[in-house]
């Protein structure tokens, strides 16, 4: 069973929709107990950086995150719920992220989209980076494939190794990123047809993988 993390804001029921059309049993649910116990976690988000940080420590679910991160239960972070993997955002702050990786989460600068508009939305390509093709929630992904996109801020890892992809959008980004067990992606794999099925149908098959 894959815990889908109800943290109170995400395209909660999408994802778990989205897994269920790839074969693969999902769970949406914010107890502790559940998700410790899980062959996969999915951390989704949609909103406030500050917001989804107070949730998560209002409902007790901090520890768990990092424990199952911790002992090596694959873990997909989507959208918000990949960029608060990281140290710190500059969204109405800087607030604090969870610390997985080290990095920052930073607004698109209009100087450098120019005439784009922010927020970014809208389908936009993927292109590889690294070792990202030997990666097994790529595998069966082409490189320059699309996926949909909804987000103002963007992640900057410390360790530019852990980028899986980029997308350009005024500047290039880290459009995912994978690290030992954690793969998370700012686009919605929910919202991306073949792109986003396929991506989520990997997840499943690592999950399942280590029962």
């Amino acid at each position: 069973m894959i815990a889908i993390v109800d943290y109170g804001m995400g395209n909660l029921r999408s994802v778990e929709k989205a897994l269920a059309r790839v074969g693969h049993s999902a769970r949406v649910t914010r107890d502790p107990t559940i998700i410790a116990g899980a062959s996969g976690v999915v951390l989704p988000g949609v909103g406030a950086f500050g917001a989804c940080m107070a949730n998560l420590e209002r409902f007790g679910l901090v520890p768990v995150l990092r424990q199952v991160i911790d002992r090596g239960t694959p873990f997909l972070g989507i959208c918000l719920g990949m960029q608060v993997l990281f140290e710190e955002s500059e969204e109405f702050g800087p607030v604090r992220g969870l610390g997985i990786f080290p990095g920052r989460v930073v607004r698109f600068a209009n100087g450098a989209v120019g005439a784009l508009r922010v927020p970014h939305m809208g389908w936009n390509v993927l292109k590889r980076r690294g070792s990202a093709p030997e990666l097994p929630h790529l595998a069966g992904v082409p490189d320059g494939a699309y996926a949909y996109f909804v987000h103002s801020y963007y992640v900057v890892p410390r360790d530019p190794a852990m980028v899986a992809t980029e997308t350009p959008y005024g500047v290039p980004f880290a459009s995912s990123v994978q690290r030992a067990n954690v793969f998370a992606v700012q686009w919605h794999p929910e919202k991306s047809q073949e792109t986003g099925l396929k991506v989520l149908a990997n997840f499943a098959a690592v999950a399942a993988s280590r029962l």
